[in-house]
């Protein structure tokens, strides 16, 4: 590591120790290429980075990528191979196409608006939306999201829900290396009751959480021989459709609550060394 480098990486340092995480998320967003090298998942998903990332291809089969000026559709080969995949299947079965939003960043890291997680490579968020024709430009550097979910009512938005997007998550949710899909508790609620056949385990990824109520979010299991990747403990045993799930009902009717991301102060967290060296990479 030369001077200039190692001066720049203590300087990162010691903004994370005195409390600017944000300016290190800045730093992230900054650097528009991947770094050289084989793929690696490195840390946590939500305090982590990405070596040797692979970007999306823009327009792929059966899907498109939203708000690519935000560079954030990089990720893990598997990652990659996983939307193509997917893209390949809701096309031939839906005659549709996936839009595809957040991955991850050239290196992955945090990102300073939206989430504290995509930080791998290993994160992906699938809106709630299946159209037949492909978007225009604008739409796409601009989308509008359609929420399923009535916020304040937490209820369905049954005009805006689709059939399709049962079979959708299931789907994605029946592939191995599928760790965790997040989706707001209405949302969960409603493929617990669509799910009629004895096949429920699927259902036991799918996890609660607020502010999908527009898209799904999507978690891969760290790659085979990621030694870097830390890895969740597994969902709770079952299908969650139970105690689990009711735990999450407001107990007043007129009911708003946002992401615990938007209300509560994010922990200062130091990337492992690792990420640290990839922000000063050429």
């Amino acid at each position: 590591m030369n001077v200039n480098s190692l001066c720049q990486l203590t300087s990162l340092l010691l903004l994370l120790v005195v409390g600017l995480p944000s300016y290190a998320s800045s730093l992230w967003e900054s650097i528009a290429t991947p770094s050289k090298g084989g793929p690696v998942a490195i840390g946590a998903y939500n305090n982590g980075c990405l070596s040797g990332a692979v970007a999306l291809p823009l327009n792929g089969q059966g899907y498109q990528v939203l708000r690519s000026q935000k560079l954030r559709y990089f990720g893990h080969p598997s990652t990659i191979k996983f939307i193509e995949y997917l893209g390949r299947e809701v096309e031939g079965y839906f005659q549709s196409r996936l839009l595809v939003a957040d991955i991850s960043l050239p290196r992955g890291g945090r990102f300073s608006t939206g989430h504290s997680s995509h930080q791998t490579g290993l994160d992906v968020d699938i809106w709630l939306r299946l159209p037949k024709k492909e978007l225009l430009p604008q739409e796409l550097n601009q989308p509008s999201p359609i929420s399923v979910v009535d916020l304040k009512q937490y209820r369905l938005v049954k005009k805006n829900w689709d059939k399709r997007y049962f079979d959708l998550v299931k789907m994605a949710a029946q592939q191995l290396e599928v760790a965790r899909i997040f989706v707001h508790p209405v949302i969960k609620e409603q493929l617990c009751l669509t799910e009629s056949s004895s096949d429920r385990l699927w259902l036991r990824k799918v996890r609660p959480w607020w502010g999908h109520h527009y898209h799904m979010h999507i978690r891969l299991r760290c790659p085979e021989g990621s030694t870097e990747c830390r890895a969740q403990k597994l969902p709770p045993v079952g299908d969650g459709c139970g105690a689990e799930l009711l735990s999450w009902r407001p107990q007043t009717k007129a009911f708003q609550k946002e992401s615990p991301s938007t209300k509560a102060k994010r922990k200062i967290k130091v990337p492992p060394k690792q990420c640290q060296q990839l922000l000063v990479e050429g």
